[in-house]
């Protein structure tokens, strides 16, 4: 029978480090997508499918081989690590910056692929009548297709924050396993299994269980509150 014990604090930290890590890596992973996925749904470039193809590398590609290179990429004698070293004065293999990097690129296809496809569902016709009135580009993008796209950029922050607090492989491969700095809740999990001490595992996995039931229900039913006063879907003249 398992004994739940209440959480240490050293699973505390641990939380808190991966909260932080999620959080940072959405923001900056909506910040780089929102661009990148209206590019790929407006672009007609026949490399199209190459970008596509290397965005989505991530879902399919074991997170230990992504987290091999990164961590090749990332050591001191490498010219992204020296020039990091450089510009930072710190090293970057095994740090929180090296995760933050890391979970960006791991997480990538799950933030902008939900934003392509909200922005390729966007008629052309709303842009042309928009430019046609002396609208700019960003005033487009601004004040219709945000609007419009309201939902698939609801699910891409969610997807991108949920996704990269599940992480393991890649974290373990280029941040290690340091307490406090680099050590995320999926890591302390697994340290409990390894020493056999199920009750703390039970009672972190029941909480990282929770956490994104949550975030879940709360896309969900904010997707479902968009599409009902119709913010997400264009009404056509009749």
């Amino acid at each position: 029978m398992l004994e739940i014990k209440i959480i240490s604090s050293n699973d505390l930290i641990a939380l808190v480090v991966t909260l932080k890590l999620a959080a940072i890596t959405a923001l900056l992973l909506l910040l780089i997508s929102l661009p990148l996925a209206w590019y790929l749904s407006r672009t007609k470039n026949r490399f199209r499918p190459v970008f596509e193809a290397l965005i989505a590398l991530p879902l399919v590609l074991p997170p230990t081989v992504l987290g091999f290179y990164l961590l090749i990429g990332f050591a001191p004698d490498a010219p992204f690590g020296q020039f990091w070293q450089l510009i930072t004065g710190e090293r970057l293999a095994f740090s929180f910056n090296a995760l933050v990097i890391g979970s960006m690129i791991y997480s990538l296809p799950f933030v902008v692929q939900p934003l392509q496809v909200a922005f390729s569902s966007i008629p052309s016709n709303y842009l042309d009548s928009a430019a046609t009135l002396g609208a700019k580009p960003l005033d487009q993008f601004i004040s219709i297709v945000l609007p419009l796209a309201r939902p698939g950029i609801i699910t891409a922050i969610t997807l991108g924050f949920a996704h990269t607090m599940g992480e393991f492989g890649v974290v373990l491969m280029i941040g290690g396993n340091i307490p406090g700095e680099t050590q995320v809740i999926s890591i302390a999990l697994y340290d409990h299994v390894e020493s056999l001490a199920y009750g703390e595992a039970h009672f972190v996995s029941m909480i990282l269980m929770c956490i994104s039931f949550f975030i879940l229900l709360f896309t969900y039913s904010r997707n479902r509150n968009v599409l009902r006063f119709g913010f997400s879907q264009p009404r056509h003249q009749t």
